[in-house]
């Protein structure tokens, strides 16, 4: 992982989109990556979607953090943060400002690079005192995190219930790339969103505005803008559901007609009503998560929680 550089790393990661966009629809059932929602006007449309009234996330996790960060940031101790998947680092200023100049530096990573840079220069101007240095990068693939400058331990910090956008097997492999990245004595610190009444967790997917609608549909915008696709968006219906024997939200863009799409040189044939999915969203209890990450040699030291448990903080030793 480097940081953004220009067109070179523009046209890799155009490739790499293409390539992985050939590969979902090829498959049956058809699928995209998560990863795909993120350029700047996705990372714009996700902090709008972590204010609306349905989506609790957020908020929550919020909570945890403003009645807790002081207790997490003695935890942690002299550190660096690294926080793969920053976007905007909206929840991290709250244990940025508990650590104080105990963070040593802070690395956000993220997909958008554009995104990534607005966001690390104000958080410069926020916290003068803080060394601030992004990387723009895909964390689902490599965690190349640059060897620390001194003896400070390194915390991988992902919070916002990312983790569940990944199988369990892939999780497992996230979580060992992170204990690899927090190295000998280092930490990682994980939000978990916890199992719970499947009517929350749909009203959170499927809000009254229609945001997570345009946000799932903005990996087809992208595929139009970057890859010269033809998609139409308006022949694309957002679909999302709890799956309770899966344990996970599964959203969708499903076809409203008979159509074919254009990529590059690929067409995928669609039928009406045939989805493509876009995302999977798997909901844990500590216990589960725990034993996901046990199983790459992750030992779980502490955990907080909201007063309704809908949400979880917990803190992994590597």
């Amino acid at each position: 992982m480097t940081p953004f550089d220009g067109m070179t790393e523009t046209s890799t990661c155009e490739q790499v989109f293409l390539d992985d966009v050939v590969t979902g629809l090829g498959r049956a059932p058809k699928s995209l990556s998560p990863k795909y929602f993120y350029d700047s006007v996705g990372s714009e449309l996700f902090d709008a979607i972590c204010d609306l009234p349905e989506y609790y996330v957020t908020r929550t996790e919020t909570a945890i953090l403003e009645e807790h960060a002081g207790a997490i940031a003695d935890e942690l101790g002299v550190c660096r943060l690294v926080e793969p998947g920053a976007g905007s680092s909206t929840k991290t200023r709250l244990l940025l400002r508990a650590l104080g100049e105990r963070c040593t530096e802070y690395v956000p990573v993220d997909i958008a690079g554009d995104h990534l840079e607005r966001s690390a220069a104000t958080l410069r101007t926020e916290l003068p005192w803080l060394r601030v240095t992004p990387l723009a990068g895909d964390f689902s693939v490599d965690l190349a995190v640059p060897a620390a400058s001194g003896d400070e331990r390194t915390v991988i910090y992902f919070p916002g219930s990312t983790l569940g956008n990944f199988d369990p097997e892939d999780a497992r492999r996230l979580l060992a790339r992170f204990a690899r990245a927090a190295g000998q004595g280092g930490s990682v610190l994980v939000g978990i969103d916890l199992k719970k009444d499947p009517q929350l967790l749909h009203a959170a997917y499927n809000d009254a505005q229609g945001v997570t609608a345009a946000f799932n549909k903005n990996v087809l915008r992208r595929m139009n803008d970057e890859l010269g696709a033809d998609v139409d968006l308006d022949a694309f219906h957002h679909y999302a559901f709890y799956a309770p024997n899966e344990g996970r939200i599964e959203m969708h863009l499903v076809s409203a007609k008979p159509q074919t799409l254009h990529v590059g040189s690929h067409a995928f044939e669609l039928g009406a009503g045939e989805s493509i999915c876009t995302e999977r969203s798997y909901k844990y209890d500590v216990a589960g998560a725990a034993e996901v990450a046990n199983a790459v040699g992750l030992r779980l030291r502490r955990t907080w929680l909201d007063a309704a448990q809908r949400f979880a903080v917990l803190l992994f030793d590597a």
